[in-house]
């Protein structure tokens, strides 16, 4: 590592490597390598290096890892192709066109990564089950679509095609219609000049937010674990859940499995690389004018209709089958007028179970974790994008890493490092460690946006700022912020979303006495108490989708500013 950022330094913004360098190896390097060290090593919990590699052939022995790891390349394939059907088209209507509502689209889209997988998944289940809210509205039953593998699909791509939508519409605004309007005026029809003009100028955005989507798709338990298990069809996620709940625990061998996700992670990895530095995708001006939309003309109510069915079924129905949970008295009673009550939120507000105390920490995690990931993730993404070098490709790696791998792996890599006896201090029992676990898990979304951001951004800018005085730190503030700044406050926004209800690092690693909104409702769910957890995740929605409802419009104005 220390070549790397003798390499690094080298070149230009050497200051901004040097810092990027160290922050990774605190927030990633650090737990992962000891990931990588308990797959090695057996007895690393007891203090002993003794019999390296002596749990490698029993693990891989077991006829149900290749099964596992097939379904998972199902399943996140799967998912990255229905992402794209969905996203990419949002993102380019989004980004190029006057879309009507164009702000509140952008706002429901955001609302599902204000709702925890887990809690998206049973309120489906809510919703499609034998004698759930569809089958009491209209006799519908489609619980045998909801319990297998196109289910599980249908319900992670409304989960994670925002990533992919604000990742291409943020491009799109950015690249805007003028080149388009150059290809016309040289007799290009609109058809031809999308498909060889815009649609190769998005390609980083593209192949960055579907990597993304493979990563979080190939790594989410809760889903899979609700819907898909019923049907026998498991993955590796669920595989290494066993390993760590059955007893006894295994915990070499979800390392071990571990270590297959993040395989599974450098193929498409180097997928995404090889589609990227195939051919140069730099442009030389910024952020559009409001003057560059194209009206949609007859195709107004058409495209209307694709984002209000998309925002009902990723956005509205989820959230209604929660809010309708958490307002009935009894699961049992179903929609019966005399079952609604609003017994459950009178309980969040009255503060039973320290709830508003769990909501207060909640957001202040979400918040630092976005501020801190946008920072490290702009600086790492420059350094990455700047130095064309094995070393910045390996930074790059390495903030994917992370997630590839299940939140349970990384909050046991996290406990395993930070109470190293031979450690001068450590975060671990504080509520800082929450905040390196939500770094270490998030980062690679403010890396991928800003990196996709960077890639058409030709360097003559930063180039002609020196020319004038500017030093290299001064010309990256100046320019190069203001220019990826849309992406980047996209990627912080989800960012802010997910760190506020993240679950499975917090039950480990929260310090004793730590309220989250993730903790509270688990614990709810633990006891039984359905309504009660439903309805602190309806507050809890309705709450941290405020921010992001506040900066989009923030930014909405922005983008109607002359100039």
């Amino acid at each position: 590592m220390r070549a790397a950022v003798q390499k690094l330094q080298l070149g230009e913004g050497g200051a901004i490597a040097a810092f990027v360098v160290p922050v990774l190896v605190v927030i990633v390097v650090f737990p992962l390598t000891f990931i990588l060290l308990q797959a090695i090593f057996p007895n690393l919990g007891a203090g002993s290096l003794a019999e390296p590699f002596s749990r490698l052939a029993d693990t891989f022995s077991d006829p149900r890892i290749g099964r596992w790891t097939l379904n998972t390349i199902m399943l996140g394939s799967a998912v990255v192709f229905t992402a794209a059907l969905v996203a990419v088209p949002l993102g380019v209507l989004r980004g190029l066109f006057r879309v009507p509502l164009a702000g509140l689209w952008d706002v429901m889209f955001l609302i599902p990564f204000a709702i925890p997988p887990y809690i998206a998944a049973l309120g489906w289940i809510m919703t499609l089950q034998p004698r759930g809210y569809l089958d009491q509205m209209t006799g519908i039953n489609l619980g045998q679509f909801l319990f297998s593998f196109w289910g599980v699909v249908f319900v992670m791509t409304l989960n994670v095609f925002p990533v992919v939508y604000f990742a291409v519409s943020r491009t799109m605004a950015t690249i805007g219609g003028r080149y388009v309007e150059a290809a016309r005026v040289a007799g290009a029809n609109p058809t031809i000049a999308f498909f060889r003009i815009t649609l190769p100028l998005a390609t980083p955005a593209i192949a960055a937010s579907l990597l993304l989507v493979f990563a979080m798709a190939i790594e989410e338990f809760g889903t899979p674990a609700a819907l898909a298990a019923r049907s026998g069809f498991l993955v590796l996620v669920t595989g290494i859940e066993q390993k760590l709940s059955d007893y006894p625990i295994d915990l070499p061998g979800a390392a071990l499995l571990s270590t297959i996700l993040v395989g599974l992670a450098m193929c498409a990895f180097a997928l995404q690389a090889w589609v990227v530095t195939r051919r140069d995708f730099r442009t030389l001006s910024g952020k559009p004018k409001t003057g560059d939309l194209t009206p949609l003309g007859n195709w107004t109510v058409p495209v209307v209709g694709f984002f209000a069915l998309i925002a009902f079924l990723g956005a509205i129905v989820p959230v209604a089958a929660v809010f309708l949970t958490a307002s009935t008295r009894t699961i049992s009673g179903g929609l019966a007028w005399d079952n609604f009550s609003t017994i459950h939120f009178e309980a969040i507000l009255a503060n039973r179970g320290g709830a508003m105390q769990a909501l207060q920490t909640s957001l202040g995690l979400g918040l630092t974790a976005a501020a801190l990931t946008g920072i490290i993730g702009t600086l790492t993404a420059y350094v990455v994008v700047r130095h064309k070098s094995l070393a910045s490709r390996m930074l790059d790696f390495l903030t994917l890493a992370p997630n590839t791998i299940p939140g349970i792996v990384v909050a046991v890599g996290l406990i395993l490092a930070w109470t190293q006896p031979w450690l001068p201090f450590t975060p671990y029992n504080t509520i800082w460690v929450l905040v390196l676990a939500y770094c270490c898990l998030l980062l690679p979304y403010p890396v991928r946006y800003a990196n996709a951001a960077l890639r058409q951004i030709g360097t003559s800018l930063e180039d002609a700022a020196r020319v004038s005085g500017a030093n290299a730190f001064v010309a990256f503030v100046r320019i190069i912020v203001p220019l990826i700044s849309p992406s980047v406050i996209a990627a912080m926004l989800l960012v802010f979303a997910v760190a506020a209800r993240e679950l499975v690092a917090t039950i480990l690693l929260a310090p004793i006495g730590t309220r989250t909104v993730a903790l509270f409702i688990w614990r709810q769910f633990e006891q039984g108490s359905v309504g009660l957890g439903m309805a602190m995740s309806t507050i809890a929605i309705a709450i941290t989708m405020t921010i992001p409802i506040l900066v989009t419009l923030w930014m909405q104005r922005a983008d109607n500013q002359p100039g």
